[in-house]
């Protein structure tokens, strides 16, 4: 398997990595510039030529891959008899520099209710590194001509159309999705805060509406759902900037996605 196709591989499988890279090398050495390795966390593809350099690689791209917040960095190592490493001597004659690039599990989004606030949001979104799942259960929300605006994503984009019940989709999201509520249907709404709630794993809850709409779905979910305070209040509604009062559904969803990206640096920090 090429290393284009690990990279893949680890994004689908949501799995951090390290792509370790021959930056420069001066003199012999086992692998010219720009020799490629990824390392996830338990296998590795390709090679910068083996030996005491792809090992010390290797280990160190394994502790980058438990860091929280991971920054590249460059490794010097000199080829000759009189310096010998952790795992052996090489004695090419030369120097090589290896780079080390942290490729992090991207933050995953599920937007339920693609209308015209959920487009506009999608869109914003689309140009981030993320994983967005868009999700309604109307099929003409989610045709390839609507769609088709997202077509230069940045994002990998992953479309569901659940016309009974999208809800279920909740079970199927990666761990850590942040998911945001915004369907054309205050009952649909309601039975994904509900269903949101009673699903281990996921990040952020929020949901779009005006404070008359809570309070209703607020008193259901505590006499209905039978769900405490505390749970209930991991949902935030509403959502986006405070002070940005635009009803336009552009101006929301750049509201919406701006606080969606504080959140996102909130948890990191």
């Amino acid at each position: 398997m090429t290393w284009v196709a690990a990279v893949a591989r680890l994004r689908e499988r949501r799995e951090p990595g390290v792509l370790v890279t021959v930056a420069t090398v001066r003199g012999h050495a086992p692998r010219r510039a720009g020799a490629k390795l990824l390392v996830g966390r338990t296998e590795t593809w390709g090679s910068i030529g083996g030996g005491n350099i792809e090992a010390v690689a290797i280990e160190r791209a394994r502790e980058l891959n438990g860091v929280a917040r991971p920054e590249p960095e460059l490794m010097d190592f000199a080829l000759n008899d009189k310096v010998t490493g952790p795992h052996g001597v090489q004695c090419c004659g030369g120097a090589v520099t290896v780079l080390l690039e942290p490729l992090p599990v991207v933050e995953a989004v599920a937007v339920f209710g693609v209308g015209h606030v959920g487009l506009e949001l999608a869109r914003v979104l689309a140009r981030h590194h993320l994983d967005l799942h868009l999700v309604d259960s109307r099929p003409d929300m989610l045709t390839d001509e609507r769609l088709g605006v997202l077509a230069d994503a940045v994002a990998q984009i992953h479309v569901h159309h659940t016309p009974l019940l999208p809800e279920e989709v909740l079970g199927e999201l990666p761990p850590g999705t942040h998911v945001l509520i915004m369907t054309h249907d205050h009952a649909e709404d309601a039975a994904l805060c509900d269903a949101a709630l009673r699903t281990d794993g996921l990040g952020s809850i929020g949901l779009i509406g005006s404070a008359a709409k809570w309070a209703r779905f607020r008193r259901r979910l505590a006499t209905e759902g039978g769900h405490d305070s505390a749970a209930i209040d991991r949902i935030k509604t509403p959502i986006g900037i405070p002070g940005i009062t635009g009803k336009e559904p552009a101006t929301i969803a750049l509201s919406v996605a701006a606080d969606l990206l504080r959140t996102f640096e909130s948890a990191r920090s």
